[in-house]
């Protein structure tokens, strides 16, 4: 009896194992892409992606069948980015111009970075228009720029952005709506031409 009690346990699990698997490779990529619009550069994306897939494998026994997998997953990710934010708002911030200090003062060292953001070419590119609304959603505060991304780049419903916020379809309204401002402002600062051949459209 203790036999096919642990036989149909561990059948259960190979299941579940299996269905996870099946979840997590069709909508790996969907999760990166919000990761990247969250954190603005690949290896960040490609941290907060794994660890949210690993949390979420932990707790997929809580999992609720009638819902879909992303909304349950993406308010996974967003603690998870949210947690890392916070954190990182608490750690100090030096600056590279600052000497690194050693025992014989003068023997302090400075660090030489090479810049390597886009070139004017670069940016002058097909990808200018993706890049400058990423550098716009990155300079929101977290909570409008999950609320837009989910809004107008995942395409989730308010009342699916609220239950992955877990706050009210009022707050994710006032959220959106607030993020959209912003993001145009920042737009129409910093990159007035296509502010004005959005009008022109």
């Amino acid at each position: 009896m203790e036999l096919t009690r642990e036989t149909t346990a561990r059948a259960f699990m190979d299941v579940q194992e299996q269905e996870f698997e099946e979840l997590a490779r069709r909508h790996y990529r969907q999760a990166y892409n919000l990761a990247y619009r969250l954190t603005g550069n690949a290896p960040d994306a490609e941290d907060l992606t794994q660890e949210a897939f690993l949390r979420a494998y932990r707790f997929f026994g809580r999992y609720d069948r009638a819902l879909p997998f992303m909304n349950w997953f993406n308010r996974i990710l967003t603690n998870l980015y949210i947690d890392e934010y916070r954190r990182r708002q608490r750690l100090p911030i030096r600056s590279l111009d600052d000497p690194i200090r050693t025992e014989d003062p003068e023997d302090n060292l400075t660090l030489e970075l090479v810049d390597d953001g886009p070139s004017p070419e670069e940016i002058a590119l097909s990808r200018y228009y993706q890049d400058a609304v990423q550098e716009g959603l990155l300079s929101l505060a977290p909570e409008f720029r999950l609320a837009v991304a989910y809004a107008d780049i995942e395409g989730y419903s308010y009342e699916e952005i609220a239950e992955m916020m877990n706050c009210s379809i009022g707050t994710v309204r006032s959220r959106i709506h607030r993020g959209r401002k912003q993001l145009r402002a920042y737009l129409e600062k910093k990159y007035p031409e296509l502010a004005q051949r959005g009008e022109e459209e």
